[in-house]
């Protein structure tokens, strides 16, 4: 069953533009199926044939001579040849469209994209189902903690009970868990899915001989996510040196496994945290590899207030994608230990972001939030995302959220 991705239309309007399309993205996100959807005349190719991929690295030219635009290239990242000649081609031709493709992690990708084609192409990037594109809603703009983007959403989000949004948070956005019915693929999914990525991604790329050693890596890192990035203590508990963390991060986040958020900056705010956090962008990838059950045992559970927060920040930066941007999402901390889990920088503001495990947070602003505003930076409305059913402003510049609302 195909769930409408709302990615589809800025990526048909670029491609009217632009001679070549890159949409990038984690394993199994539906990047192949969206673009086959929308453009079911396309040739169709995937180097994830070891014959092709073999034409494709030894005769670049010869392989665009076999399959002619428009074409779709699957999982190109394995012949970053095909980039000088695709290239050629699009400049000779001068049509827009031509060349849609796709890959599944970043390693040398995009550095060998944008230094083949600049100019060229246009840059997507995928992640699991939405909530909104999971629900069949209308396109929903990027989400900022505004009255008014508020007061819009509240005409069309569902309301949802902390059990509901604990089984979402548990069962993962991949769409093949989404589509299954009762869960009863889940777990032999996601084995599937870190088996498959750690031969395929993690051997063959980063040339990683201990997989073991990768995993209990992975399995530790799922077990932090929305913390600080501790370094030694992750060399510690993994037994490996600190080089080895940072270059395994580096490959998470590469693959589209985890993301980065830094730390928010800013020269008239002394004592700032310079250390980035980091979340994982598929909750139920992450509740798998930390070993939850089911999601009654996720929700009182010792990680159920972080779990929460990284399905809040994946899916705000699934509504910046949806939308073809790139999010500007930072955190706030301070030597005195004040903390805004999220700023949202948007236009000449930021916008404050809580996340509480709660059904009635506290009308009081929060000491961070509170702090912030009286700098003198310039400080748009806040929003603490909650567990309430519907909306309700709780001060001045200040509104409870629903989760359902992102």
């Amino acid at each position: 069953m195909y769930i409408h991705r709302s990615l589809g239309d800025s990526i048909l309007k670029a491609s009217g533009s632009f001679p070549v399309i890159m949409l990038t993205g984690p394993r199994q996100v539906g990047k192949t199926t969206l673009l086959r959807e929308i453009d079911k005349k396309r040739n169709y190719v995937t180097l994830d044939n070891l014959d092709d991929r073999s034409l494709a690295k030894s005769d670049p030219a010869g392989f665009l001579q076999r399959y002619t635009s428009p074409l779709l290239i699957d999982e190109v990242q394995y012949a970053p040849e095909l980039f000088s000649y695709i290239k050629i081609v699009a400049d000779k031709e001068k049509q827009p469209g031509m060349f849609w493709l796709t890959g599944s992690q970043q390693f040398e990708l995009m550095k060998n994209v944008t230094e083949s084609m600049a100019g060229r192409v246009a840059i997507f990037n995928l992640l699991g189902l939405s909530l909104a594109e999971e629900l069949g809603q209308p396109e929903s703009l990027p989400f900022v903690p505004k009255l008014d983007y508020v007061e819009q959403k509240s005409k069309t989000a569902p309301k949802f009970t902390m059990p509901q949004i604990y089984h979402k948070i548990w069962r993962g956005s991949y769409p093949f868990i989404v589509t299954d019915q009762d869960d009863k693929n889940r777990d032999q999914f996601y084995q599937s899915y870190i088996s498959t990525y750690i031969q395929r991604d993690i051997r063959d790329f980063m040339q990683i001989s201990e997989q073991d050693v990768f995993l209990r890596f992975m399995q530790i890192a799922a077990a932090r996510t929305g913390q600080i990035i501790n370094y030694a203590d992750f060399a510690r508990d993994v037994g490996v040196t600190i080089p080895t963390i940072k270059s395994w991060i580096t490959a998470l986040r590469a693959s589209g496994i985890v993301y980065i958020l830094q730390p928010y900056f800013n020269n008239r705010i002394k004592r700032l945290v310079k250390t980035p956090k980091f979340y994982f962008l598929d909750t139920g990838l992450c509740s798998y590899l930390s070993g939850w059950p089911n999601p009654d045992v996720l929700e009182r559970g010792a990680m159920s207030g972080a779990i929460l927060e990284t399905y809040v920040l994946s899916e705000i930066i699934k509504s910046y994608y949806n939308n073809a941007k790139q999010p500007r999402l930072f955190y706030y901390r301070d030597k005195d230990q004040s903390e805004i889990d999220l700023l949202i920088e948007s236009g000449e503001y930021i916008y404050p972001v809580e996340v509480k495990k709660t059904a009635t947070p506290s009308r009081l602003p929060t000491k961070s939030i509170a702090k912030l505003q009286k700098s003198d930076l310039s400080v748009g409305d806040a929003g603490v995302i909650c567990l309430r059913e519907d909306f309700i402003p709780l001060s001045r510049g200040i509104t409870a959220i629903p989760v359902g609302y992102i």
